[in-house]
């Protein structure tokens, strides 16, 4: 049976509510890089940080998810996803602008930055929510997966320019004033959702119920999907490991490789390369390898291409660099293949009343466990060094693929469209 869904679909080049979005998304992207380099920067060559400070920096981003993920999905679904992101980026906006100005004063301290990272960390939560399920309420349902995919091109396009600027500038001017172009990049995504106009309507007050039921709802319909439970199982694993994994990078890069802040941009940048690649041609590798195939496959490229990173402290810092971005790059193009396949799976067959609450369930587990992996980072990196946590977690990664394999995935040509779970098609059965 031929699907001419697709065909009648309107082109999201005329889209004009989708490009305003994605050009916010853009600059976004870009300013996130930037200071994505920036601040462990900052953090180690300025403020001296220890192996558990690092750690900690890194689950503090995080945090929120495994806190706070769980109603945040529930209230999301009750409120206007735009007005929400709005709200996100302005908080993030304002607490990273504090960074600079107290570098300024002179008063930054590493209790700071990392009070700054916990706040973005919630408005994070908030932000990531409601940006993967408002997608599906501001495009056709047909374009779904074209939408991903070019939200996350341009994602691994300010990858590719995003670390390599970075490093440059910080051959330049303080890790600070990089930081500050990242509070920039937040204002002009705010710019640009306050520029889209949508019809969306917030679920109305005689349909709610109490929070816990309703977090239960999106809970159960997690549960309640046999081949996105596997896929969860898979996706939490996998960040676990490959924090705990990469979470002292930058202590291993700057300090013992005593590789440059340039020279490590570049790297993150050529890796990057595969990332773009991963996005531009996902659509491609579904139809060739088949849209079930391609999750387990990718899992398992993950899990490989991590472990030349445990090989990095026993390196040359030019041998070092190579195999940095060569890994960079297997990494890269392998989460944006499984991500977009895995992503567009569960919006299509996703009711869009669950749509926050399903995303929010999924967050709280698959990014709730990488402030674990923060700290059990920490926690190694401290007691038996930044390279041992480096190589458990490297090792840890190819675990994770054995929940997708020994599964009806690798068999599977094409994911189902809709819910196998009827009670979760109509989320308001028990009014």
């Amino acid at each position: 049976m031929t699907d001419t869904t697709t065909d009648a679909a309107p082109s999201l080049w005329r889209h004009r509510a989708f490009l305003t979005l994605w050009s916010g998304q853009s600059a976004s992207a870009i300013g996130t890089q930037l200071a994505g380099l920036a601040i462990p920067t900052l953090a180690v060559t300025v403020l001296a940080a220890t192996e558990f400070q690092v750690g900690l920096l890194g689950a503090l981003e995080t945090a929120a998810f495994l806190i706070i993920g769980l109603p945040a999905g529930a209230w999301i679904d009750r409120w206007r996803k735009r007005r929400v992101m709005l709200g996100a980026d302005l908080v993030r906006a304002l607490a990273l602008a504090t960074i600079p100005l107290a570098w300024f004063a002179g008063a930054l301290t590493m209790t700071h930055v990392l009070v700054v990272a916990a706040v973005i960390g919630c408005a994070t939560v908030f932000f990531d929510v409601a940006y993967q399920s408002y997608l599906p309420v501001l495009v056709p349902p047909a374009t779904i997966g074209d939408a991903n995919g070019k939200l996350e091109a341009t994602q691994q396009l300010a990858r590719v320019v995003g670390p390599a600027a970075s490093g440059a500038l910080l051959a330049i001017v303080r890790p600070a004033v990089v930081i500050a172009i990242d509070a920039v990049s937040y204002l002009l995504s705010f710019v640009a959702l306050a520029l889209i106009r949508d019809d969306e309507r917030p679920t109305p007050r005689e349909h709610r119920r109490p929070l816990p039921v309703e977090i239960r709802e999106g809970a159960a319909f997690v549960i309640g999907e046999p081949l996105l439970r596997r896929i969860v199982a898979c996706t939490a694993t996998s960040n676990l490991f490959s924090t705990i994994a990469t979470a002292l990078l930058p202590i291993v890069v700057l300090r013992e490789i005593g590789l440059s802040t340039a020279l490590w941009g570049v790297a993150i940048s050529l890796g990057a390369i595969g990332g773009l690649l991963g996005a531009t041609l996902s659509a491609r590798i579904a139809r060739v390898l088949g849209e079930g195939h391609v999750i387990p496959v990718s899992a398992i490229v993950f899990g490989v291409a991590l472990l030349p990173l445990g090989l990095l402290p026993w390196l040359t810092a030019p041998l070092a660099f190579v195999v940095l971005a060569v890994a960079e790059f297997a990494i890269s193009f392998s989460v944006l293949v499984y991500n977009i396949a895995q992503v567009t799976f569960r919006q299509r067959i996703c009711p869009p009343a669950l749509l926050g609450r399903m995303n929010a369930s999924i967050r709280f587990v698959v990014w709730g466990v990488m402030p674990i992996g923060g700290l059990l980072a920490g926690v190694l990196g401290a007691t038996l060094g930044a390279h041992a946590a480096l190589w458990i977690g490297a090792v840890g990664t190819l675990l994770p693929a054995v929940f997708v394999v020994f599964s009806p995935l690798w068999r599977m040509r094409d994911l189902p469209r809709i819910s196998t779970t009827p009670r979760a098609q109509d989320p308001q059965a028990q009014d």
